[in-house]
């Protein structure tokens, strides 16, 4: 009989943790409407808030909700249905891609495809994230033009 090694408990990075926490808020603002600064007060007092960067969850809880019809007018041309048809889960998911394509410079746009696609396996429906991968990879290429290029010329990313 062999002894079972012990598992090794995965640690996300505090940006990765941010995105969770600010999906689960953006998801609270959308299908309760509740204003950002009491989603904000109640999603800090969750269990491993603290481990999260605070300064990413707060500039894509409050960046998404101020820019959301930017944000929205970007995702909508992109989509094969209604935005309402849409699940809150991936709706939240995609404003988190688009923002950080727009605001996260330092974030390379296949990390933010990635993360945007364990968000979406994580928190969504069975093949949202399927479709947020769809969208996301669509918006990436205007609103990242030259890394994009830079990948597919490098044989990293899909021409």
């Amino acid at each position: 009989m062999s002894a079972t090694p012990p598992r090794k408990t995965a640690t996300k990075p505090p940006r990765s943790r941010a995105r969770e926490f600010a999906v689960q808020a953006l998801y609270q603002h959308l299908v309760g409407k509740q204003d950002p600064e009491s989603i904000d007060q109640f999603t800090r007092g969750l269990s491993g808030f603290h481990k999260a960067d605070a300064v990413h969850y707060d500039a894509l809880l409050h960046g998404c909700i101020r820019e959301s019809a930017e944000l929205d007018a970007l995702i909508v041309p992109l989509l094969d249905r209604r935005l309402e048809e849409i699940s809150p889960i991936e709706h939240a998911v995609m404003w988190i891609g688009a923002y950080e394509f727009l605001h996260a410079p330092d974030v390379p746009w296949r990390v933010v495809l990635n993360e945007c696609i364990e968000l979406a396996k994580e928190f969504g429906g069975t093949d949202g994230h399927k479709y947020v991968n769809g969208v996301l990879n669509g918006l990436a290429p205007k609103l990242r033009a030259p890394e994009v290029e830079a990948d597919r010329a490098a044989g990293k990313a899909r021409p």
